[in-house]
């Protein structure tokens, strides 16, 4: 396809369009009259050959192609907002810059305040964006990181990516605090009855340790599903069931949830958490100031050697 005959601005105009599935409004965040907004949206139905905005009733439905372009849409954008935002040079103390990474709550309950306060101190006019991670933009990480700086996840998703090793967390059980079904210690055969609360439980995402557990053969009854790490703790206190949790969020608990950590019952294996990013960025100063900053943070709170 030749660029030149495109008109790139209808990609900004397409995204605010998807985001928000209404003339009136994405006119109104574009600072555009509502007639030229509906021109470009015609211009941009005759190029994709496609409704994109669907009338049903008084609302509009996104169609099937606007569902996959608007993550498409949103990560381009990114990606051209950095080209345009480099710098020749990067001074910390005086950048405006956004620095963005992909996280779970895990990763930010551990590091998340430290890169805060590192960048508030070196960096006070930057801004740190901190997505969710879920299995949707795992999927499509390799994309996702062309306008993202960092993913933080553990070893065993990602490849054919830059990555740096970060530290080691171990995995443990957990169990409410009156389950007087469960005594010192879990067994095996306990895994495999007890309910289950699991975290990122899909067919391409899933914690190391439980996908190692059912490697082993060990097939868990899984009544809860959350994508949050924090929850957790919540939706096991009082109950009947069993989860796999991270060693360095068990002193985050509170106490008033009353539950308990038990070892595995099986050879968890280490959580190695590290951070990847895209190798176009690997000499990028900006980038690789963020990623010293990281670097930094686990130095600080002295966790555990990723070995």
């Amino acid at each position: 396809m030749n660029l030149v005959r495109l008109d790139l601005n209808l990609l900004v105009s397409l995204d605010v369009l998807l985001q928000e599935r209404s003339v009136t409004n994405a006119a109104a965040k574009l600072g555009l009259s509502q007639p030229a907004v509906s021109a470009q949206l015609a211009r941009l139905r005759r190029h994709f050959q496609d409704e994109l905005l669907a009338r049903m009733g008084n609302q509009y439905r996104l169609t099937p192609l606007a569902l996959q372009l608007k993550d498409q849409v949103r990560i381009t954008l990114g990606g051209v907002e950095r080209i345009f935002a480099a710098e020749p040079g990067f001074d910390p103390s005086s950048s405006t810059r956004e620095f963005s990474m992909l996280v779970s709550d895990y990763s930010v309950a551990v590091l998340g305040s430290r890169i805060g306060a590192i960048l508030a101190a070196e960096a006070p006019g930057c801004r740190l964006r901190l997505t969710a991670s879920t299995p949707r933009l795992i999927d499509i990480v390799e994309q996702v990181l062309v306008s993202t700086d960092l993913v933080l996840m553990p070893r065993g998703f990602l490849d054919n990516l830059s990555y740096r090793d970060l530290y080691r967390d171990e995995w443990v059980c957990l169990v409410s605090a009156d389950n007087v079904e469960v005594g010192d210690a879990l067994t095996v055969r306990q895994l495999e009855t007890m309910p289950w609360v699991a975290t990122y439980y899909s067919p391409t995402a899933s914690t190391p340790a439980a996908r190692h557990m059912r490697m082993l053969g060990i097939e868990p009854h899984v009544q809860v599903v959350t994508e949050h790490f924090l929850t957790v703790p919540s939706l096991v206190a009082g109950t009947g069931r069993v989860a796999l949790y991270q060693q360095l969020l068990v002193d985050l608990i509170p106490e008033t949830l009353r539950v308990r950590a038990l070892p595995c019952p099986f050879p968890a294996g280490p959580l190695l958490e590290a951070m990847w990013w895209h190798p176009l960025h690997d000499e990028d100063p900006e980038h690789r100031y963020l990623r010293e900053v990281v670097v930094r943070a686990v130095a600080d709170l002295a966790l555990p050697a990723n070995i």
